[in-house]
């Protein structure tokens, strides 16, 4: 191998990090600048008996998660709010879909499923060296 195997740990755990925090920051900041979106939201949770206040916790997990994850910095807590709050919009928007295949051939919930195991991933493997705190 032409790389040192802990320096590669290290990048292909920037390289997630990065990915992953990119990805879900721009479901935030759509959600900042269309906050309607938040009412959907509420109404979801409302029709499964919850306050829709609760709406206002997807900015836990659609912008503070990501960009702890981003810079590093208590990365593992980024995963876990990225990793509930994927658990929420399966639960509560996509349940339906669960056992669906998309027109393309590709299952239904692929995305947000990628993207919980991602979070997932870095809850359980930290941030790397290359963090500005690494764990």
């Amino acid at each position: 191998m032409f790389i040192n195997p802990i320096l590669a740990d290290d990048i292909g755990k920037l390289l997630l990090r990065i990915t992953l925090g990119g990805v879900m920051l721009f479901h935030g900041v759509a959600k900042v600048l269309h906050p309607a979106t938040l009412d959907w939201i509420g109404g979801k949770l409302a029709a499964h008996g919850l306050p829709m206040e609760l709406a206002f916790a997807v900015y836990l997990g659609e912008l503070l998660g990501p960009l702890l994850i981003i810079f590093g910095m208590f990365s593992r807590i980024g995963g876990l709010l990225v990793t509930i709050n994927m658990i929420v919009v399966l639960v509560l928007a996509r349940s339906t879909e669960l056992l669906q295949i998309n027109k393309f051939g590709g299952w239904q919930v692929e995305l947000e499923v990628l993207l919980l195991v991602c979070g997932l991933a870095i809850l359980l493997g930290g941030s790397g060296r290359f963090a500005a705190r690494p764990d």
